[in-house]
């Protein structure tokens, strides 16, 4: 499952749940305000580099105005893009390179900036270049003031090496078939192949962990500070793993766990996304009883939510244009819409109850596109082929079909309801056991043993990564403090004021929140 984007002025993006925004300083329309001077070299990467990778480290940024900025307005205009060069394979630094996507605010309060503070908005596939171009309004305060406000695209994402397997009219069969013979994971795994064979075996999030510290020494900081939010914990850890000397302030929220076997990890997502269901519908036949589309009994509502999603299997909804809402899209839809937590339940509502009553399908199809990363041309952006070739690179290594026959067992009994319609997608999100390139390094937990201290972010009704993955990962860092927010949708930062607090408080003054503490939600 994918968090969604920001959505930029005037196009159709998907909008990320999880906050990610961030304040431009007004009237800043010229170059970037240069940092202060560099460290030396040899304090930004390790003496024993190559030359080629040396060299790398010491490149110099040069950011301009980002294409397509040619207007007036100056919250637009103080956004500055550039592009970073990295090597594809660290076993080769003199060898290919990569053009990493950035953009850039600078801090609003130059005369005490921090330094950089890099942002990853998760995935993962997610652009950090969308996330500070168009999310200007979540991070005003501490943040912005202090920091230089970084994000990048990943390898294989946004315009860094951009994967695109499947052409839009594929994807759109491949998002849409209730087929239970189409096999999804290979499809994807052999279109990929074909078109990206030379760039999959180096899309892992250990590779990205080595150019987010590339980008560390070519923004001139001795130390890295992260704000990463759900895959993003997991790219923050790996750099910890990495280079446990050359953390700052890592900043993980809604943590994602890559120590556990991939069954276990689908069956415990299924399950928190099963919990976010039964409380919406119950809620909905509570809260709106006769208005409800599901009933007025909140007993009976979840199930007949699901009873209405899996039915467009065999009984599909068709739009005005001819396009099908089949169950596969409407699960799509209504998961997505589930995963931002009670705040965006109206919004399923309102686009469950033509579905339900009148079989029109228009609304839930608008949502399952924004889940999909469809435009209104039918044009698919990277995330829809990232997510899987980044997380299939990554492991953790699917399972045997000894293993899968009890994990689905477990499946059937922890989320009856939000695995009926596929059990095997649901527990294998994405399915990787065609994939033809992973990480040699089994996952395990990460420990980033001499790192400085990283505070995880975990809540306790996620039901994208849930509240027990924040959790172990927290309790296995050597300097892990987990804090707690209590309330339910993905992530917290943007969804309790005390999450914001604290996250300012560590990153601006490096005061950690004591162990134990819980923040409600707004």
């Amino acid at each position: 499952m994918i968090p969604r984007l920001p959505r930029p002025p005037g196009r159709t993006l998907p909008a990320l749940a999880a906050a990610l925004a961030l304040a431009l300083p007004s009237g800043c329309t010229g170059s970037a305000p240069a940092p202060p001077d560099r460290p030396p070299l040899a304090e930004r990467v390790a003496a024993t580099a190559a030359p080629a990778l040396r060299a790398l480290y010491d490149q110099r940024i040069d950011w301009r105005r980002c294409p397509g900025e040619d207007g007036d307005d100056p919250d637009r205009a103080a956004v500055r893009c550039a592009t970073l060069k990295v090597p594809l394979d660290y076993a080769d630094p003199g060898g290919p390179t990569v053009d990493v996507a950035l953009a850039m605010v600078p801090a609003a309060d130059r005369a005490h900036r921090l330094g950089a503070l890099l942002l990853n908005p998760g995935g993962p596939g997610n652009s950090g270049v969308d996330m500070v171009r168009w999310g200007w309004k979540g991070y005003q305060g501490p943040l912005h003031d202090r920091y230089d406000l970084v994000g990048f695209d990943p390898r294989g994402a946004g315009d860094t090496t951009p994967v695109h397997c499947l052409d839009d009219r594929t994807r759109d069969q491949w998002d849409a078939t209730d087929d239970p013979a189409y096999d999804h994971g290979r499809v994807l795994a052999e279109a990929c192949r074909a078109r990206h064979a030379d760039l999959l075996p180096h899309l892992g999030t250990r590779d990205t962990a080595r150019d987010l510290d590339v980008l560390r020494g070519a923004l001139g900081e001795r130390r890295l500070d992260f704000l990463g939010f759900s895959y993003g914990t997991h790219l923050g850890a790996a750099y910890a793993e990495q280079f446990p000397d050359r953390t700052g302030r890592l900043v993980l929220d809604g943590a994602v766990d890559h120590g556990a076997p991939a069954a276990r990890l689908g069956t415990e997502q299924a399950a928190a996304a099963e919990t976010g269901l039964r409380a919406f519908a119950a809620a909905c036949a509570t809260d709106d009883g006769a208005a409800c589309p599901l009933g007025a009994d909140p007993a009976a509502a979840p199930q007949r939510l699901a009873r209405f999603l899996d039915g467009l299997r065999d009984h599909p909804l068709r739009a005005a244009d001819g396009r099908a809402l089949t169950a596969a899209l409407g699960w799509d839809a209504a998961l997505d819409v589930l995963s931002d937590g009670h705040r965006s339940w109206p919004r399923l509502r309102e686009a469950l109850g033509p579905a339900v009553t009148r079989g029109e399908a228009e609304g839930l199809l608008a949502l399952a596109d924004g889940a999909d990363h469809r435009d209104e041309d039918g044009r698919y952006r990277t995330p829809a082929d990232a997510y899987a070739a980044i997380s299939c690179a990554d492991g953790p290594p699917p399972p045997t079909d000894a293993e899968l026959r009890p994990a689905l067992a477990e499946l059937a009994a922890r989320a009856p309801l939000v695995s009926g319609h596929d059990p095997v997608g649901t527990l294998l999100d994405p399915d990787c056991r065609a994939w033809p390139f992973r990480s040699p390094e089994p996952p395990r937990p990460i420990r980033a043993a001499g790192s400085a201290p990283i505070l995880v972010i975990g809540s306790t009704g996620d039901p994208v990564t849930p509240y027990a993955w924040a959790q172990r990962l927290a309790g296995g860092l050597e300097h892990g403090v987990l804090l707690t927010r209590d309330g339910d949708g993905h992530t917290g930062y943007d969804k309790s004021g005390c999450v914001r607090d604290a996250v300012a408080a560590y990153l601006v003054d490096g005061r950690l929140p004591a162990a134990g503490t819980h923040c409600p939600s707004d």
